[in-house]
């Protein structure tokens, strides 16, 4: 049996994409609990863990066309409302995930992405300078390799748009021999696209399995 070094990919557990935020996903705070519980449980399972958050900077900035200008409605495929703003509470973590990953300093790295532009993926992330325990300036691919991770499970927010494209491009590593997206600590904008998105993500190659079996 062929032994991997398996990573823990989170995908924007941030307070702006759970119930009660400006761009909630229903089912959000469910995810967010869950997969603080999964961090509790496998302390020895993910060596590193690596989080993602949107990071955009505030108006009048529509960085690159993501936000809606002012009035006009989003048409929330390639506009969406102001969201996960850099520095507000909306941006941050899930209060429930927050402690967690804390407590795994040194094994875990904190990504951040659209910062003046629409990224959906974690490997569009940027250096996060002054962040919590951040800092890749070579972007989360690099990180991987460096850590010498060659297998990934994938959760978060939200299913078919940035856990979508950060699977996506998890699947474009050479580097990683196996790409997980756990389905049951992920929630999606609609169940058309969900079931689209992860139909597409297993046809290119991911697992895709639920927390019960991993």
């Amino acid at each position: 049996m062929v032994t991997m070094t398996r990573g823990l990919l989170i995908v924007d557990v941030q307070q702006d994409f759970t119930e009660g935020g400006a761009l909630a996903v229903e089912g959000g705070n469910e995810v967010a609990a869950r997969t603080a519980e999964l961090l509790e449980m496998t302390t020895g399972f993910y060596p590193m863990v690596f989080a993602s958050r949107d990071w955009h900077r505030p108006m009048p900035d529509l960085n690159g066309g993501h936000f809606a200008a002012p009035g006009f409605d989003p048409d929330f495929l390639a506009t969406w409302p102001v969201h996960c703003v850099q520095g507000t509470r909306g941006a941050e973590f899930h209060p429930e995930l927050l402690p967690k990953l804390r407590e795994r300093l040194g094994r875990f790295t904190e990504v951040l992405k659209g910062n003046g532009q629409p990224d959906y993926s974690a490997f569009q992330g940027r250096p996060s300078y002054g962040s919590l325990d951040a800092g890749l300036d070579h972007g989360l691919a690099g990180e991987l390799e460096r850590r010498n991770i060659d297998a990934l499970d994938v959760v978060g927010l939200a299913t078919d748009y940035c856990v979508y494209q950060s699977t996506l491009d998890a699947l474009r590593l050479p580097a990683l021999r196996e790409v997980r997206v756990i389905t049951d600590l992920c929630a999606g904008v609609s169940p058309t696209t969900v079931g689209r998105s992860l139909d597409d993500l297993r046809k290119m190659g991911a697992q895709l399995i639920t927390s019960s079996q991993r």
